[in-house]
């Protein structure tokens, strides 16, 4: 049963790999811009204001915290693909409108737009609509994966395509993606045969007070806003460092290539020794750490093309390994029925992070100077050390889901309690309404084979 349930059919593969490409495709019309924003801002009429500056690239990010948990909402009741639709051609709208634009004022107008096409959470529902439970966690992981990709090509092509089409063609070469991208969720994505909350994915009301009262997941709430605080704060001054150490724009991606290279390479070893040795909280403070001597290095060695080289290597090795684990943190404290919720919280707080940190990073640039923009991100990396420096240790656990044949709310109390009874389950959940079983299971020492005859005893039943 294992072998089968836990492998993709070929409908699920051709859904997660579209999803993966959809929600790609997004990230990359806002990521592709960061190296090359700020160097093109600063001749537009308006864009003499740092502040302004600031503002137009990360404003994308306070509306996308905003609307992201509705989308969700709205998804639920008006279906998945519509609300997909409409945050596709919000986000094509607010390129065109960037990419025509002819002052800063019309810009930041641009990425409000483009924030409102606020596609995520009704992406992360789809996915749930047409995966099973048993391979949802590798759907989830292709769209993780898929954004990591996404992020380091982007800093990559940026510069290359600055220099043939210039910043408004790159908005424009989002925008015409983005509405060829419906086309790929009408005739590549199927149509769930039923649309359902699904509490593992989705934010639900009912467990907001549950979420922002938990203190381990505030901490790793400020923790993902700080880390996209900085990342924005460091592409307002870190382009302006390398044309001014003699690296044309068009050439920035000598540097980009291999610090993203090499940084996807050196993220791997950390990661595998947090999650297999159960070294999470040491990794994770070390890479806060790491960080903010990147920072440092950006600050004292900004003379010097590989002194930048070397602290952006550190810093985006540091930044890999703090994107890729605090997912997998907020998987591992949030009790299983506010995973969604949890999640839904995050993610909202991450863009708000984003918006913070590039207007903080244009305000200290406009009224400080450019080194306050690495004083204001380590001092920001400090606090979030302070603060993981409280943290308890995550357990070493993982999330298995199954999929239950029809079930009674009583049947699933009772299969609830029994699953609880096996060896190395620390939670468990059971949604009979969604005909769903979540486990929490320790990462060695589940009984994997008695939890799946209790799945089997209920699909007998509803036979």
């Amino acid at each position: 049963m294992q072998a089968e349930t836990n492998n993709m059919n070929a409908a699920e593969r051709r859904a997660s790999l579209g999803l993966a490409g959809i929600y790609g495709l997004r990230m990359l019309g806002l990521f592709i811009i960061l190296p090359v924003f700020a160097l093109y801002a600063q001749h537009l009429p308006g864009g003499e204001s740092h502040l302004l500056m600031g503002v137009a690239l990360g404003a994308y990010g306070l509306t996308q915290a905003i609307l992201q948990i509705p989308a969700g909402w709205m998804s639920d009741r008006f279906g998945r693909k519509p609300i997909i639709y409409v945050s596709l051609i919000l986000f094509a709208l607010g390129s065109f409108v960037a990419a025509s634009a002819d002052n800063i004022y019309w810009v930041i107008i641009g990425r409000v737009i483009q924030g409102a096409g606020a596609l995520n959470a009704a992406v992360m529902a789809l996915t749930a609509d047409l995966t099973r439970e048993e391979v949802r966690t590798k759907a989830m992981a292709m769209i993780g994966i898929t954004i990591g990709i996404t992020f380091s090509i982007s800093m990559v092509l940026s510069p290359l395509l600055d220099s043939l089409i210039g910043v408004p063609g790159l908005f424009a070469l989002t925008g015409v993606l983005s509405l060829l991208a419906i086309g790929v969720v009408k005739f590549m994505i199927p149509n769930p045969a039923i649309t359902r909350f699904h509490s593992d994915t989705e934010a639900t009301g009912k467990k907001f007070a549950e979420v922002l009262k938990n203190g381990e997941l505030l901490r790793l709430d400020f923790g993902i806003f700080s880390l996209h605080a900085i990342l924005m704060s460091v592409f307002m001054q870190v382009p302006f460092v390398l044309e001014r150490d003699g690296l044309p724009l068009a050439q920035h991606w000598h540097i980009y290539l291999p610090v993203m290279l090499l940084a996807f390479g050196l993220m791997v070893p950390p990661i595998i020794i947090a999650e297999t040795k159960g070294k999470m909280k040491q990794i994770f403070m070390a890479s806060v750490a790491l960080a903010m001597l990147a920072q440092a290095l950006l600050m004292f060695a900004q003379n010097s093309i590989w002194g930048v080289a070397a602290a952006l290597l550190v810093f985006f090795t540091a930044f890999n390994v703090l994107e890729a684990t605090l997912p997998s943190m907020i998987s591992k404290i949030a009790p299983l029925a506010a995973k969604g919720t949890a999640m839904g919280v995050y993610s909202s707080v991450q863009f708000l992070g984003a918006f913070f940190g590039a207007a903080m990073g244009g305000a200290l640039m406009q009224y400080v100077g450019g080194n306050a923009v690495f004083v204001f991100a380590i001092v920001l990396l400090l606090a979030w050390l302070v603060v993981t420096s409280g943290m308890q240790p995550p357990a070493s656990v993982r999330t298995r889901m199954y999929h239950l044949g029809e079930i009674t709310e009583a049947d699933g109390q009772r299969l609830q309690q029994q699953f609880l009874q096996l060896q190395g389950v620390r939670e468990a959940m059971v949604v009979a309404a969604e005909g769903m079983a979540c486990l929490k299971v320790e990462m060695q020492g589940f009984d994997e084979a008695a939890a799946e005859r209790l799945v089997e005893g209920t699909e007998n039943q509803s036979a």
